[in-house]
């Protein structure tokens, strides 16, 4: 996991949805994860960029991930696009 530079996530109620990319944009991972096991794989990954929409939620998971060393950017809503593969 030491080549993904950014992280986009898709904040739900109990499942969010991750994306990785590399230097190149690249897709490099994809994974579904559970409220509760959010932090704990922010802990394990090097630092990167995590981008996600602004809403409700998105700023308490802003403080609690950029605790871990990482560089949080959100993005208003009208900015963000749907990513398909």
């Amino acid at each position: 996991m030491s080549d993904i530079i950014t992280v986009g996530l898709d904040l739900a109620k109990n499942v969010f949805q991750l994306h990785g990319a590399d230097g190149t944009g690249q897709a490099v991972l994809r994974k579904t994860l559970r409220r509760t096991q959010v932090l704990e794989f922010f802990s394990h990954l090097p630092q990167s960029v995590v981008a996600m929409e602004a809403c409700g939620g998105a700023h308490f998971w802003a403080r609690e991930i950029g605790k871990l060393g990482h560089d949080v950017r959100l993005s208003s809503p009208t900015w963000v696009v749907r990513f398909e593969s």
